[in-house]
């Protein structure tokens, strides 16, 4: 088995054992935060700002968590009234973990399925979701250019995607893609940015 570095030890030393839900109905419920390699969630803070961006209400909202892990992203998402939200992740562990957190919030919105976060991009119909959220892990920023291509094909035209990388994408690397960037952030060592796929003729 390969060493992890410094960093990455680091890393996992520091991770919080529990995450909060923000907002929503769910709002102060709390998620485990298991210790898998590269498990890296997104802090209270951060997903706050992203909601905030986003406006409090996802009502009706179709939301896909590519990289799920805890399943904070997408569960905050639910907790503000997503009507599908699914969450995918290719770590036994942590989906069977998603799994048991569904049935214990009562989460009818929410599906699970373990996989590969592209792939499942890849899978979805063109247009079809408003929300995409991408938060790889750290150490597979190899995987960011692939699951912003697909996200780019499956959200609608007026659509988000959400992105967290080790770098910041700028605007002329986004125009290939067609997505225009809304908001950015750097909080430590992530970047972190709100992407919009813009209606036809704006």
């Amino acid at each position: 088995m390969p060493k992890r570095s410094n960093l990455a030890v680091q890393r996992q030393r520091a991770l919080p054992r529990q995450l909060r839900i923000i907002g929503g109905q769910w709002r102060r419920r709390l998620l485990p935060v298991p210790d898998r390699p590269g498990l890296r969630p997104t802090p209270d803070r951060v997903r706050e700002t992203l909601f905030n961006w986003l406006g409090q209400d996802l009502a009706g909202w179709r939301v896909i968590d590519a990289f799920a892990g805890t399943g904070a992203l997408g569960l905050e998402a639910a907790s503000r009234g997503a009507a599908e939200v699914l969450l995918v992740e290719q770590d036994a562990e942590l989906a069977a973990g998603l799994v048991a957190l569904r049935e214990r919030l009562g989460a009818q919105a929410v599906r699970v399925q373990r996989g590969d976060g592209v792939a499942a991009l890849q899978a979805l119909a063109p247009a079809s979701v408003d929300l995409v959220l991408l938060d790889p892990p750290f150490d597979a920023q190899q995987l960011v250019p692939l699951a912003l291509a697909a996200a780019a094909r499956a959200v609608r035209a007026g659509g988000f995607v959400y992105l967290e990388a080790s770098r910041r994408w700028e605007q002329d690397a986004l125009d290939a893609l067609g997505l225009a960037l809304r908001r950015h952030l750097k909080a430590g060592a992530v970047h972190a940015h709100l992407l919009l796929r813009p209606m036809p003729g704006v």
